[in-house]
């Protein structure tokens, strides 16, 4: 196997990385760890699952097989007890947490007229009120350790429908209510930034430029008839988010092309290769 590039613009730091079995979790693990993260990976369970590709085990195994370091906590986001486990049991293994990335999401895509309520609360706790409690529990050793840096995955979905006639994602997506919590994670995210900004903590939201193809995604059939993105050009924007200067690179709803593109930065794979498009 092809040695990864190494990397040293996170050497030193404790990285928790939510979501990181597969798909853009799993990309954003591989690439902090590139650059000498020791990756903190979680998911709701360590093992497959038998209606997805990849699982913790893998996403550490690809880490370690690359001579990073990263280590498995499962946890289900949306029980409060696990979050505050996983924090504890993050930090007596590994150390302090320096740079949080909130990326796990349950999604469902119904319309609003149908939507159950028990979805609606589920979807909220876990995309929204864990990256406020996560954050909650980062944020003192952060601020006692001169800095930190805070990263919440968001989607095209959150920009408002222009219209009328509107888009087919809109009118046919059935996307409201996930469109309702990324829009809520980009404001939480743009406030978090500026009361955390004199303790140099960034906080930042990232969103694929184009549709990811991601096994969850694929779940939802929503791939097909759209441009994909390959999840290296994220995981590459989310490292300049992560370990870029905390006084400049805050409060940004970034998108990961145009990112990419302002900060004269090519995305490359873990091998050094140019990945476009």
């Amino acid at each position: 196997m092809q040695k990864e590039l190494d990397g040293h613009r996170l050497a030193g730091k404790i990285a928790l990385v939510t979501g990181a079995s597969r798909g853009i979790g799993t990309a954003i693990a591989r690439r902090l760890a590139a650059e000498g993260a020791t990756v903190a990976c979680t998911a709701r369970t360590l093992e497959p699952d038998p209606k997805y590709q990849g699982s913790l085990r893998d996403t550490i195994a690809m880490i370690e097989a690359s001579g990073g370091r990263a280590e498995a906590f499962r946890c289900d986001l949306s029980v409060a007890d696990d979050r505050a486990r996983l924090v504890d049991d993050v930090h007596d293994s590994l150390g302090p947490v320096d740079v949080l990335v909130n990326n796990a999401a349950v999604t469902f895509f119904l319309p609003v007229e149908s939507f159950p309520e028990k979805r609606f609360r589920l979807m909220i706790e876990t995309q929204v009120w864990s990256a406020i409690d996560l954050a909650q529990r980062v944020i003192p050793d952060m601020r006692t350790r001169g800095g930190g840096s805070i990263l919440n995955i968001s989607s095209r979905a959150a920009v408002k429908p222009v219209g009328p006639p509107f888009e087919a994602w809109y009118s046919e997506g059935n996307s409201s209510v996930y469109g309702l919590c990324k829009a809520a994670l980009e404001r939480l995210s743009l406030g978090m930034a500026a009361e955390l900004y004199t303790d140099k903590i960034s906080v930042n939201t990232l969103a694929p430029w184009d549709n990811v193809a991601t096994p969850g995604a694929g779940a939802h059939d929503l791939v097909a008839e759209y441009v994909l993105e390959p999840e290296e050009i994220i995981a590459q924007a989310a490292l300049e988010l992560c370990a870029g200067d905390p006084e400049r690179l805050t409060g940004r709803i970034a998108y990961s092309q145009p990112l990419l593109a302002e900060l004269g930065v090519q995305a490359r794979s873990l091998t050094g290769e140019p990945i476009v498009s």
